[in-house]
Formats: C-alpha cells, structure tokens, sequence
C-alpha cells in the first residue's frame, strides 16, 4: 500500500495512504540498516513510502520500502553535528521566514539556507515578517536586504502573518506545491502557519523575555494539507541552519551571483579569497555584495578543509 509520511517522530510515523487514511507506522529495523543515504534520520516527512498493514482496527502499519526521492532538505542533525538529518523530501519550494528584528534573522542565517536549498535543487524563496515593525530606522534595511536577495534572483513575500489579508498573496503561489515552511525561533512561523490553514491552531509563543529569542513551538516536522494539491511543512525552528555535506571547492556554486563569475576567474580552484585574477573579487560592490561575500568567507572557513 502506497503512502506519505506526513509527521516523524523518530520512533513512529504517520503516513496517509492515498484513499485520505492516516496510519500510524514503524520501520522495519533491516530498512533502517538498508537505506543509502546516511543520516540520523533514515525516513523523513514527505517520502512516498509501502506500508504493510498489521492491525486494520487500529490503523497500525509497517514500512516495507521508500520510494526514490525527488531531493530533499538537510540541515545537521541535532543529536551529531557530523551527520545530516533530513528535513523534509520530495519538495517543490523551501520557504524561509525571516524578520528585520524582534527577532533579527541574519543575513548568515537566510544565506545558510539558501545554500542548503540551492545545493539539493530546490527552489527557495523568502518571506519577511513582522511588516508592522518595519518602520523608521528598519525600513531601509528592509528595502536593502529586500532588493538584495531578488537582484540575485529570489523571490520575496512581504507580510503580517496576524493578518490572513496580508497573506492572501502568498498562499495563491503555494498552491499546488509540497513546500517547506522554516525559521529560526520566534520569527512568527506557526502564526504564518495558522494564516494560511486558519483550522489548525498550531501553539504560538511569545519572544522568550530573557533573550529576545524565539522558544521553539514545533518539536517534530509534520506536513499539512492546504488542499488536495497543496502541501505545507512545519519544521522546528533553529538557531542556525547548520551546512552538511559541502567542501569548500563546491560553495561558490551556491551562490547564484558567484556562480555566473567563477567560471571567469584565472584558475579553475579558485577559492575567491586572494587568488591573482579572481572574477568575483573583481565584481565586490557590483554583481557580487559585500554582504554576501562576507558570508560566503565565514560560511567557507566553517567547512572541512579539502585537498584540491
């Protein structure tokens, strides 16, 4: 029987089958073993995945097999910072909310993921929050950071998620895709969340008072149906959006700006950093932001060291 997670929890899933039935699933201790990509989390919301059934009554099941994935979202896994965990699979966009402040969400934060997203082939785009406290000193900071990432070629929402108006926009350009909804804590993600399936009434926090973060609400990912086509994926939130599986030589290429020059640049290993000759050196200030420069040194000198 054909299904699709829709909810892990490490040790069970829920996985609807295509009649609309959800199960409640376990995988199989030799599928754990068998499956190739390596992560701390073998089986993840959105795969396509056979169940075999074990107690009707009850809706319980076990997963025989996963289907081949069409991508997937990793970020490091939270028990092994050496290993990745598979957010969610099989996408057709990655959502990343963000705020100017209260929180600020940084620009390494939003870069991180946009790597991560570039990296497995998913389309991403951005949506700021909170626009009723871009006003004043954020306003400009807002238009910048907003011009900056849709120069590169990202499209961008800009919204008041207690306003189900405000959304109205974006939740027309979800429909009919699996899209996958992250943050980091307290940038008003489940509230956007209960904007768009007003049913739902996921748990919202405050910003924690002792540190101006957000406490993290979402504990699991689980995916939601907005309709029959459409699909949206609640992740927990994070901190920072940890890159696994990339070495230094490939991270240019994950910056679309970059990615257009690097090919014109002296020497085929050219990490962009002191090289003579260098074509996105050559463009800082122009094609390439000082911004986005600084995170690609940081986010380069967080990466294992690889020979060439």
């Amino acid at each position: 029987m054909k299904a699709r997670i829709y909810k892990s929890t490490g040790s069970h899933y829920q996985a609807m089958d295509e009649n609309g039935r959800m199960w409640v699933a376990r995988a199989r201790g030799k599928f754990k073993i068998d499956v190739e990509i390596k992560s701390s989390n073998p089986i993840a919301v959105g795969d396509w995945v056979t169940l075999m059934i074990e107690d009707d009554a009850a809706s319980m099941s076990t997963i025989t097999a996963i289907a081949p994935r069409r991508n997937y979202m990793v970020r490091v896994s939270p028990q092994n910072r050496h290993h990745k965990h598979i957010v969610a699979s099989n996408l057709d966009e990655a959502l990343v909310v963000a705020t100017i402040h209260s929180p600020r969400t940084s620009n390494g934060f939003l870069d991180r993921f946009l790597i991560t997203a570039e990296a497995y082939h998913i389309p991403a785009i951005i949506v700021f929050n909170k626009a009723d406290l871009i006003q004043g000193e954020y306003e400009a900071e807002w238009e910048y950071r907003k011009s900056l990432y849709e120069n590169i070629g990202y499209k961008t929402f800009t919204i008041q998620a207690t306003d189900p108006a405000s959304v109205a926009q974006l939740s027309r350009h979800l429909q009919g895709k699996t899209t996958l909804i992250s943050g980091h804590s307290g940038v008003g993600k489940s509230t956007l969340i209960n904007a768009l399936l007003p049913d739902l009434g996921l748990k919202v926090q405050s910003l924690s008072d002792w540190s101006g973060k957000g406490q993290h609400t979402t504990t699991f990912a689980q995916m939601y149906d907005m309709d029959q086509s459409s699909q949206i994926i609640d992740t927990p939130g994070v901190k920072e959006f940890g890159i696994v599986a990339i070495d230094q030589y490939e991270l240019a290429q994950y910056f679309p700006e970059m990615r257009a020059l690097m090919h014109d640049c002296k020497f085929n290993n050219c990490l962009h950093i002191n090289e003579p000759q260098c074509a996105v050196k050559e463009s800082l200030g122009e094609a390439v932001s000082f911004e986005r420069y600084d995170s690609y040194l940081n986010i380069l000198d967080s990466l294992p060291k690889t020979n060439y």
